[in-house]
């Protein structure tokens, strides 16, 4: 099994060289790009276990390389790391297939644990483990999800509240849980994101297989009629 590696693609020289050295720190090795367009073009010639990707980049910005790899079917895990701060720009770049976002500054653990999480995703770096309710399975290390035994397309960040989900069986999962659980300790956003992830996940799954436990919080059934 290889080392992972790393691309960050920063246009600030200081910021991509305390985010090089932290990953270094963690035995991470990395290669760094300047701009949004060398960025595409390195993460389309190399292997990478995950991208560390600006948004405010020259010649092309964070989302348009995110939208760029994943509509070429690359699946690699995408930190969006910007000064950008607000509910939309993180919707939009979850939208576009960005697996996570950490804003400026930052704290280099919370950077850590972010890069060694998504890299714990990536396959080759950890074995499949399959759990699953009813007839609704993820592997949680290539993150694909089957409904009766149909493949569904679910984002990382949608995969990783399905198996928040998964894990509680029968007891109802609050918002506060869900956003730690889901988008982490330090997460100050909007808390109403988990009802438009809920929601993203019912419209793939089935809208009654998530139910909404008044003052409890949400849970996953096993079968619904209308799937």
């Amino acid at each position: 099994m290889t080392s992972p590696r790393v691309l960050v693609v920063e246009d600030d020289e200081a910021i991509a060289s305390l985010v090089q050295r932290t990953l270094s720190s963690a035995s991470i090795e990395s290669d760094h790009a300047a701009s949004g367009l060398d960025g595409l073009w390195m993460a389309r010639e190399g292997s990478y276990g995950a991208i560390i990707l600006d948004i405010m980049l020259p010649g092309m910005n964070g989302y348009e390389v995110c939208r760029s790899l994943r509509s070429e079917n690359n699946h690699v895990a995408i930190l969006m790391l910007t000064a950008k701060s607000g509910e939309y720009d993180e919707t939009d770049g979850f939208e576009m297939g960005a697996d996570d976002y950490l804003r400026k500054p930052f704290s280099t653990e919370v950077l850590k644990h972010r890069v060694n999480a998504l890299l714990r995703r990536t396959p080759g770096t950890r074995v499949s483990t399959v759990i699953g309710r009813g007839d609704i399975s993820l592997d949680l290390s290539s993150r694909s999800c089957e409904l009766e035994g149909t493949l569904v397309n679910l984002t990382s960040r949608e995969a990783t509240l399905l198996e928040a989900l998964i894990r509680t069986e029968d007891v109802p999962l609050p918002r506060a849980k869900i956003l730690q659980q889901v988008w982490g300790f330090d997460f100050d956003g909007d808390p109403n994101v988990v009802d438009v992830y809920i929601g993203y996940l019912r419209k793939k799954l089935g809208k009654e297989r998530i139910e909404n436990v008044r003052s409890a919080g949400f849970r996953l059934r096993e079968s619904s009629s209308s799937c």
